[in-house]
């Protein structure tokens, strides 16, 4: 019998987030990502659900509504200032810039423009108010081991993953 994805499964995809408007590609990962399916669904529940019963090769296609996963896009959170107030290494478009706001509490910003005068910066999560589409392979489906069920994914695999796929999320 061939595997399926079902709960307890390890998992391998890769996949890539898709502006449905401009047909660009906003997120991709160029590594396989693993996890074990229903114990750490490292992607969001509107795509993971279309993944059970699925088999190594299938390619899967979600529409995503942005706003269930972000919530509205926030224009309070976006800020320009002069240039001269903003160290020169943030000069960079998609340079992420972490501030605290009042009660201490961290929030990445996404440099999105400047010139020779100003900066702007944007706190809300890049796929807020865009609709998009997530495009998943699967890579790899195998029985997962007591100790990858425990940790919701594979033994060894690098930290920051979980990182990279909040900033995607």
């Amino acid at each position: 019998m061939s595997d399926i994805i079902e709960d307890e499964k390890f998992v391998e995809l890769n996949y890539k987030v898709v502006d449905d408007k401009t047909g660009d590609v906003l997120v991709t990962v160029d590594y396989p990502l693993g996890y074990v399916h229903g114990v750490n669904d490292v992607m969001s529940e509107e795509v993971t659900k279309y993944l059970y019963g699925k088999k190594v090769g299938d390619i899967i296609e979600v529409p995503i509504d942005t706003k269930l996963l972000y919530g509205e896009r926030d224009e309070s959170l976006v800020f320009t200032d002069n240039i001269e107030n903003v160290p020169e290494e943030f000069h960079q478009i998609g340079m992420t810039i972490t501030m605290e706001n009042d009660k201490g509490e961290p929030r990445d910003f996404i440099v999105t423009r400047f010139d020779d005068k100003t900066l702007t910066v944007d706190g809300n999560n890049p796929l807020c108010g865009r609709d998009v589409t997530f495009k998943v392979e699967v890579l790899t489906i195998r029985e997962a081991t007591d100790e990858e069920i425990e940790l919701g994914g594979a033994v060894g695999a690098d930290p920051e993953l979980h990182e990279i796929l909040d900033r995607a999320q």
